[in-house]
């Protein structure tokens, strides 16, 4: 059913609570669904290895990267503390001729490929569980949802649904184009896998693609083919573990309301408890699937266990 353009808050208020997910682990919960990735799960996606091959998902953490200061999101700087130069001098007051080199970084941790934790994102000063938001997050960080919790959590089955292919011109879709639950449905099936709970699933649109070829443009925060809001009754209903997307900001751009900010992440962050990954690169994986016809495999993508933080940078590898 398409939303009311005109009522995002109404559209955000039936969803979430036709989803919600509140209560159903506990009321201590702090990983979502999460729960949904067992032993058995992982077990699955250990299973599917058979080649070895292996893909980092990751974009590159540097300055030349996609950020434009919007909510003061920089790219990263990477500052080097010690050099070869330096060694080669002797500056270094080492014993027996050893030197080193030595670096540091400075970055937002949700400026390049990364998983949005919990504690990211509040629906009218709730946060997930139905817990307050000022008692979660403070500005000593996230109190109760941080990411450090899911540090061991995020192995498993993963599924790759390139609906860039399968619905896209060349393998991309345009900017704006709503991924709709009949998108995803109609993917897996014409790719041959099964979508279901516990699974680690990545949707392509191709959008990366595009702006590697083209330059950065507005990829931070500009228009984006992404979900449709209505896909949160699939997100729900489907118990995948986490989701991720090769774009900004996961859901479409433009938003589907007049005066709205992502309102899908209103609901599948604290209402479903929602594991989303967003500006993966699923370009080399996409490829080896399209030409293997699997399109299933065994995925690690572990948060950095930085305590409190409510996003995390992350190398996701998929092994097929």
């Amino acid at each position: 059913m398409t939303p009311d353009r005109a009522d995002p808050a109404g559209a955000v208020a039936r969803a979430a609570q036709a989803y919600s997910n509140w209560g159903r682990w506990g009321e201590d919960d702090v990983l979502g669904t999460l729960n949904f990735l067992d032993e058995a799960k992982r077990r699955e996606g250990a299973a599917l290895i058979r080649r070895g091959s292996s893909f980092s998902l990751a974009q590159r953490f540097d300055i030349d990267g996609p950020q434009k200061g919007w909510r003061r999101r920089t790219n990263p700087i990477h500052t080097m503390l010690d050099t070869g130069t330096d060694a080669a001098l002797g500056n270094q007051g080492l014993p027996h001729g050893i030197g080193g080199a030595d670096d540091v970084i400075t970055m937002p941790l949700q400026c390049s490929t990364q998983w949005d934790g919990l504690g990211h994102i509040f629906d009218h000063g709730r946060a997930w569980n139905g817990r307050a938001a000022e008692k979660v997050v403070t500005s000593d960080g996230d109190l109760v949802t941080g990411i450090e919790h899911m540090a061991a959590q995020v192995a498993g089955r993963g599924v790759l649904l390139d609906v860039g292919r399968a619905a896209g011109v060349d393998g991309e879709l345009p900017d704006g184009f709503a991924i709709t639950e009949r998108h995803l449905t109609a993917t897996a099936e014409a790719q041959g896998v099964a979508v279901g709970r516990g699974d680690l699933v990545l949707v392509r649109t191709g959008q990366l693609a595009r702006v590697r070829r083209d330059g950065w443009g507005e990829y931070a925060g500009g228009p984006a083919p992404g979900l449709s809001f209505t896909t949160a009754g699939w997100l729900h209903g489907s118990e995948i573990a986490a989701i991720a997307t090769d774009t900004w900001g996961f859901e479409v751009r433009p938003n589907e309301f007049d005066h709205a900010f992502q309102p899908l992440h209103q609901v599948a962050i604290p209402h479903l408890g929602l594991l989303i990954g967003e500006m993966w690169d699923l370009e080399a994986l996409a490829e080896d699937c399209a030409a293997d016809g699997r399109y299933a495999f065994w995925l690690t993508a572990a948060p950095l266990p930085v305590t409190g933080a409510v996003g995390s940078p992350v190398n996701p590898i998929a092994v097929k």
